[in-house]
C-alpha cells in the first residue's frame, strides 16, 4: 500500500506536498519522495524513512516549483530501501517522473517485453518502475514531437490499460509540462481531485486520499473514475478523459476495514460511516449467536478498530473502555518480516490498563487478523491484565488468501485464517470465543445504499481475483516472494538530484 499525490498550484508546492504526505504517511512508512518542476528543471528528493526523517530544510528550500509529485511507499513488489523509494524517473521522452499505489501482476512480463522489444533497461524490482517504463515507451511511440497534448496522454494511457494487469491509482509529472494521474479499469486502489480557488486562478491537487486534499484546503470534486486519466497542464488546465475500454468500479474493499483513514471519503463513500456499520452488523452477528452473552465490556484494539468497536457497544447495550494504551512509534506489525520481531512489537506498541480488563468478560475487537501473532499477544495480555474471560471479535471475516493488487498481506500458509476453521483459530490465538464478520456483511456495510457499488475487490476473504490473470503458480511465486524467508532490505545510493 502506498500514497500519492500531486498538485498543479500558483505559487510553490513543495511544502505543500509535504503537508500532505504527512497526512498520509498511514499509507506507507519505509520511504518518501518528492519531485518539483521550475522552469524546465527537475529536483527530486527521495529516501528510505518516515516524510518528517526524509526532508531537511535544505531539501525543502531546493524543491522549487508550481507543480510537483509525492509519494509514501511501504513495499509489496520488490524490497524495501533507498534504492526503490519513489516517484521513479525516466528523462525520454520529455523527462517523466512516476509514483503508484498498487501491484501489476503481469510486472515480469511486462520487464521482459521492456528488455526485448521496447529496448529499456529496469534498475530494480519495482513493478512501479516497470509502469513507468510502459507509459515512458508509449508516449514517445505516440508523441515524438516536442508539442506535448493531453490528448497524447490520454491516447498513452489507454495503451498502458491495454498492456498492464492489476491494480494502480498512478501519480506522474511530465517536467514542466504538467501534472497526470489515472486509475486502473476497475478502479481498485484509490485516486481523488480537489480544487482550491485563488485570486491567480484554481490550482488542483491529485490524492489517494480525501483527507490529504482537506488539510491543504483543497475542496473535494471528485474520484478519479475507474479507467480515467486526468491531466492539468502547466497553465493550471484541467483535462480529462475515459481511456479503458470496459471500466467497472471495484475498489478494494480492505480500503474501508483498515487502510484508510476514517476522516477519508473514497468513491464517495465515507470509511467513517461504513466502519460503523460495519460495528452495527458484527454486534448483531454476536446477539444472533449469543443472545444471552455475558460481555460485561467493549474494549478496541487500536486505533482502526475503535469506530466499529463504539457501534458494537452501543447494540449490545455494553460499556466501552480504552483497556490499551498505544505506543504510536510503532509501526503495523502485520507487515513486519520476522515472527519474533512482530510479537516483540506487539508488547511495545499496546500496554493494557489493568482495571479495566480485572475480573471481566471482555470483548476485545480488532478491524481484522491477518496472522494472529498480535491477536494472540493481545489475548494474553488481556488475561495477564485479570480478565475472567477474553473474546475477540474481528470486524472483517477470516482472512484466508494473500492480497495481490498492492496490500502486503503474506504467504497463504502464514496467514492463521488459511485452511483453518474458526475454532481452530480460537484455540490458536487463546481466545474463549472468537467472532468474525459475514463476508456478505462487511459487503453490505461498505456498499451504503445511497452510493451502490455492484462488486468490491475481496479476493483476501473470498479467493475471488476480478483481474482474472490469477493462477496457482502466480500465488506459489507469490508466497515465495512474500515469505518471512525472503524479506530483506536493499540498500541503495538515491538522494537528491537537480536535473
Amino acid at each position: 500500500m502506498c500514497g500519492i499525490i500531486g498538485i498543479v498550484g500558483k505559487e510553490e508546492v513543495g511544502a505543500r506536498l509535504y503537508d500532505g504526505l504527512t497526512l498520509l504517511q498511514h499509507r506507507g512508512q519505509d520511504a518518501a519522495g518528492i519531485a518539483t518542476s521550475s522552469h524546465g528543471r527537475l529536483v527530486l528528493r527521495r529516501h528510505a524513512g518516515l516524510v518528517r526523517d526524509v526532508f531537511r530544510a535544505e531539501d525543502m528550500l531546493r524543491l522549487e516549483g508550481e507543480m510537483g509529485i509525492g509519494h509514501v511507499r511501504y513495499p509489496t513488489a520488490g524490497t524495501s530501501g533507498i534504492a526503490e523509494s519513489q516517484p521513479f524517473y525516466v528523462n525520454s521522452p520529455y523527462g517523466i517522473v512516476m509514483g503508484h499505489n498498487g501491484n501489476l501482476t503481469n510486472a515480469d512480463t511486462l520487464q521482459k517485453e521492456l528488455f526485448e522489444s521496447d529496448l529499456r533497461h529496469i534498475n530494480t524490482r519495482s513493478d512501479s518502475e516497470v509502469l513507468l517504463n510502459v507509459f515512458a515507451h508509449e508516449l514517445q511511440a505516440l508523441a515524438p514531437s516536442t508539442d506535448l497534448r493531453p490528448d497524447d496522454i490520454f491516447d498513452t494511457v489507454a495503451v498502458v490499460h491495454r498492456r498492464c494487469k492489476g491494480a494502480y491509482a498512478v501519480i506522474g509529472m511530465v517536467v514542466g509540462r504538467g501534472v497526470f494521474a489515472f486509475r486502473d479499469p476497475l478502479g481498485i486502489r484509490p485516486a481523488v481531485i480537489g480544487e482550491r480557488v485563488t485570486d491567480r486562478g484554481s490550482e488542483y491537487a491529485i490524492a489517494s486520499e480525501s483527507v490529504a486534499l482537506a488539510g491543504l484546503g483543497f475542496t473535494l470534486l471528485r474520484d478519479i473514475e475507474p479507467g480515467e486519466a486526468v491531466y492539468i497542464d502547466a497553465g493550471g488546465t484541467l483535462h480529462a478523459r475515459q481511456c479503458a475500454q470496459d471500466p467497472s468500479l471495484s475498489p478494494c474493499i480492505f480500503e474501508y476495514v483498515y487502510f484508510a483513514r476514517p476522516d477519508s471519503i473514497i468513491d464517495n463513500i465515507s470509511v467513517y460511516k461504513a466502519r460503523l456499520r460495519m460495528g452495527e452488523k458484527l454486534a448483531r452477528r454476536i446477539i444472533e449467536l449469543r443472545p444471552e452473552h455475558d460481555i460485561d465490556v467493549v474494549i478496541p484494539i487500536p486505533d482502526t478498530s475503535r469506530t466499529s468497536a463504539l457501534e458494537v457497544a452501543f447494540h449490545l447495550g455494553v460499556k466501552y473502555r480504552e483497556g490499551f494504551i498505544k505506543n504510536r512509534y510503532i509501526g503495523r506489525t502485520f507487515i513486519m518480516p520476522g515472527q519474533q520481531l512482530r510479537k516483540k512489537s506487539v508488547r511495545q506498541k499496546l500496554s493494557p490498563i489493568d482495571l479495566e480488563f480485572n475480573g471481566k468478560t471482555v470483548l476485545l475487537v480488532d478491524d481484522s487478523i491477518v496472522r494472529g501473532t498480535t491477536s494472540g499477544q493481545i489475548v494474553e495480555m488481556a488475561r495477564d491484565a485479570g480478565a475472567k474471560k477474553v473474546y475477540m471479535a474481528s470486524a472483517a471475516p477470516p482472512v484466508r488468501y494473500p492480497n495481490v493488487y498492492g496490500i502486503d498481506m503474506p504467504a497463504a500458509t502464514e496467514l492463521i485464517a488459511h485452511g483453518r476453521d474458526i475454532d481452530e483459530i480460537e484455540r490458536m490465538i487463546g481466545a474463549d470465543w472468537l467472532i468474525y464478520q459475514r463476508v456478505e456483511d462487511l459487503v453490505e456495510a461498505v456498499r451504503y445504499a445511497r452510493h451502490p457499488i455492484a462488486r468490491f475487490e475481496s479476493s483476501c476473504f473470498t479467493g475471488e481475483y476480478i483481474t482474472g490473470d490469477i493462477d496457482v503458480d502466480y500465488l506459489d511465486s507469490l508466497s515465495r516472494a512474500r515469505s518471512d524467508s525472503a524479506k530483506r532490505v536493499s540498500a541503495g545510493a538515491d538522494d537528491l538530484v537537480v536535473l
